[in-house]
C-alpha cells in the first residue's frame, strides 16, 4: 500500500468545467456537494483506503524563524497556500493507477447546478523512507 495525498485547488490549477466559485453556490449546491465528499469518504473507509481528509478554512499566514524574539509573520505579497488549497484527502491505495481513480471520482463531486465540479486534483505519493543497505 502506498499513501497519496490528492490536493484540492480554489486555483493555481486548470479550471474545472463547471468552474462557478463555491461562495456562489447555492446553500443545497453546498449541501450536496458536502454530502457527496461524506459519502465517498466513507465508501474508501470501507475499502481500507481512506486515511484521512480536511477542508481548509481561507485564513492563515507565514511564519519563519528569525532568530531571538518574535518571528516574522506575513500575509504576502507571494502566494500562499490558504489561496490556493481549499483542502486534501490522504488514501492508502496499491498502486498509483488506483489513485489516479480514486481522483477521478473525487473530482465528480457536485458543483454548481447539481453538475459535477470536475476539477482537477493534485496526486501526490508520501516520500518514503530511503532503505540502507548494509553489509
Amino acid at each position: 500500500m502506498a499513501k497519496y495525498l490528492l490536493l484540492k485547488h480554489y486555483r493555481g490549477a486548470p479550471a474545472s468545467l463547471n468552474d462557478v466559485p463555491m461562495d456562489q453556490w447555492t446553500p443545497e449546491e453546498v449541501s450536496a456537494h458536502a454530502r457527496y465528499m461524506s459519502d465517498f469518504a466513507e465508501r474508501l473507509e470501507a475499502s481500507g483506503e481512506f486515511v484521512d481528509s480536511q477542508a481548509l478554512s481561507a485564513e492563515g499566514a507565514f511564519v519563519r524563524h528569525d532568530g531571538e524574539g518574535r518571528p516574522p509573520v506575513t500575509d504576502g505579497p507571494f502566494a500562499e497556500t490558504k489561496d490556493l488549497i481549499a483542502g486534501w484527502m490522504v488514501i492508502d491505495v496499491e498502486t498509483y493507477e488506483r489513485a489516479l481513480e480514486v481522483a477521478g471520482e473525487l473530482s465528480a463531486a457536485p458543483g454548481a447546478g447539481g453538475k459535477p465540479v470536475q476539477e482537477w486534483l493534485e496526486v501526490r505519493p508520501f516520500l518514503t523512507p530511503c532503505v540502507t543497505v548494509t553489509d
